[in-house]
């Protein structure tokens, strides 16, 4: 199996509605943003970007009742957002609020 893990510190911007699957299991689409100073070739570079995000079963509902702007620290992996799609979505496993 191939590596493809992400643990991102962020902070909520945009939250859907909880949803179901057509198979009861919870599900929730939110957006999310991450800033920080990372290092490159020994130069620091400030990182700014926002991210697409999904959430199933327990971790759909804690997402589900946090406020925007609650800082998160997010552990998934990434995938394409459709079949045919070329934009990636971070699933999220695991989600802790700080």
């Amino acid at each position: 199996m191939e590596d493809n893990r992400v643990v991102l510190s962020a902070r909520l911007v945009e939250l859907d509605a909880l949803r179901y699957t057509p198979g009861g299991v919870p599900i929730v689409k939110f957006r999310v943003s991450h800033q920080s100073l990372q290092q490159e070739s020994g130069t620091p570079r400030k990182v700014d970007c926002e991210l697409a995000a999904v959430a199933f079963e327990t971790e759909a509902k804690l997402v589900a009742a946090a406020p925007l702007g609650a800082q998160m620290s997010i552990t998934g992996f990434l995938d394409r957002k459709g079949r045919s799609s070329r934009q990636v979505v971070l699933h999220a496993t695991r989600i802790r609020f700080e």
